[in-house]
């Protein structure tokens, strides 16, 4: 047998049989990387590559960015933001049919942005729509689906975690284009889903919100501007060139600080704990990069990327059929496999084919991430899905059906994505980044 096919073979079967008996992700990628290269090339010389390889993975300043924005992310998550971006969520939406719902979504997408997590926003916001939605007769399990569909938004919306770990594994892509390029998917994704929460709203009767004062719009506008602010700073800043991607997120730490401050909904005694749960955070995304760039060595060496970029384009040269196979491939990853380490796995395996059809990288790391958005909220292993459902107190089970039903316009909306170019590369080029 070739070297190359057996390599490929041990590399992924080893991984997947990793994946199914519990190994965690971050040690399979190891395991399985160095049972692979062991076909290829000597034990000696896979210790010292090996090691090499784990170290000058986690050696970038970018990374930094990464760190920075947890942090941040973290001091968000218990100052006393969420409650503010809802009411936000609320003016704005309050007058359709299913409100809540809406307000929901919106949250999240306001929320997702500024924290840059979805399991964060699915816990925050859902735990204060939960019982809104409860006391006005929602059911139970339509409230959860919404809300679990809706976190990965601010995964799209800038700024987000998930665009610097594919800028850093893609070899350089622009993260101020990726940012921007973001805003038009993620929104787009956001408004599918309340397209059908509005039919379902109307079909269930679900109440439509008090009318607001113009006193009373004006004060939730000044409560939550602060909060806003920061989006505008710290991509404002990014996207003019006054800050760096890593320097932009310390920004963003600084300015989350005095933000809990100024709320005061967070002690100076809190900040260990916030600080070690980064610490923790940061520990396992290093630990999966470093190991990922072990895997992507071996997938180098044995002209991985390369055999199946033949296959691919074996089957058919059109961008269309292409694009749709690579759709197919990543929403059945997804939803195996959490976003960060799919993101660092697949990204070498993929570029390379969207760039041999015409697919700019920009657009490309957009359609990646749009699918493994999807991904974490589906079962058996999504973090939204888990997380949503235990804030909402339903089960898994029951919170499946009415998710089917949000399921299908963010796959419209993913195709939308895929195959019109612009609503990625919009707002980039307008910017002049690309």
């Amino acid at each position: 047998m070739d070297t190359s096919l057996l390599a490929t073979i041990v590399l992924f079967g080893s991984f997947f049989i990793m994946l199914v008996i519990g190994v965690p992700i971050s040690v399979g990628i190891g395991i399985s990387s160095l049972l692979a290269a062991l076909t290829l090339v000597p034990l000696d010389i896979i210790t010292f590559t090996a090691a090499q390889k784990l170290f000058e993975g986690i050696d970038s300043f970018t990374l930094l960015a990464i760190i920075f924005f947890m942090l941040s992310g973290s001091i968000m998550n218990n100052g006393g933001i969420a409650i503010r971006l809802i009411n936000l969520a609320k003016l704005f939406v309050g007058r359709m049919p299913g409100s809540l719902a809406h307000t929901n979504v919106v949250g999240n997408m306001l929320f997702g942005s500024i924290s840059g997590s979805a399991v964060a926003s699915a816990a925050a916001i859902g735990s204060v729509m939960t019982p809104l939605q409860k006391k006005e007769k929602y059911d139970p399990s339509f409230s959860a689906a919404v809300n679990i569909a809706s976190a990965p938004t601010g995964l799209l919306i800038p700024p987000t975690t998930a665009f610097i770990v594919y800028s850093l594994v893609s070899g350089g892509t622009s993260i101020s284009a990726l940012f921007m390029a973001g805003y038009l998917p993620g929104i787009l994704m956001g408004l599918s889903i309340m397209i059908v929460a509005y039919f379902i709203a109307k079909k269930e009767k679900y109440p439509i919100a008090d009318k607001v004062t113009f006193k009373q719009g004006l004060k939730v506008v000044f409560d939550s501007l602060p909060s806003l602010s920061l989006i505008v700073v710290v991509i404002g800043g990014i996207v003019a060139g006054i800050f760096t991607a890593t320097e932009g997120a310390a920004v963003a730490v600084l300015y989350s600080a005095i933000l809990a401050a100024f709320y005061r909904e967070i002690k100076i005694s809190d900040f260990p704990i916030v600080l070690k749960d980064t610490l923790v955070m940061t520990g396992i995304v290093l630990f999966l990069v470093g190991a990922s760039s072990i895997m992507s060595w071996v997938m180098a060496y044995a002209g991985i990327p390369q055999q199946i970029t033949d296959l691919l384009l074996s089957i058919s040269d059109n961008p269309i059929i292409i694009l749709l196979l690579m759709n197919i491939i990543l929403l059945a990853v997804g939803i195996f496999m959490d976003i960060t380490p799919a993101i660092l796995i697949f990204t070498p395996i993929f570029l390379p084919i969207a760039t041999n059809i015409g697919i700019d990288p920009v657009h490309f790391g957009v359609i990646l991430i749009f699918n493994l958005c999807i991904g974490i909220t589906t079962p058996p292993v999504g973090s939204a899905l888990f997380v949503g459902s235990s804030v909402a107190n339903v089960s898994i089970e029951s919170v499946i059906r009415p998710l089917f039903k949000l399921y299908i316009p963010m796959v419209i909306a993913l195709l939308l994505v895929t195959y019109f170019e612009w609503i990625s590369l919009l707002i980039p080029r307008l910017f002049g980044l690309m």
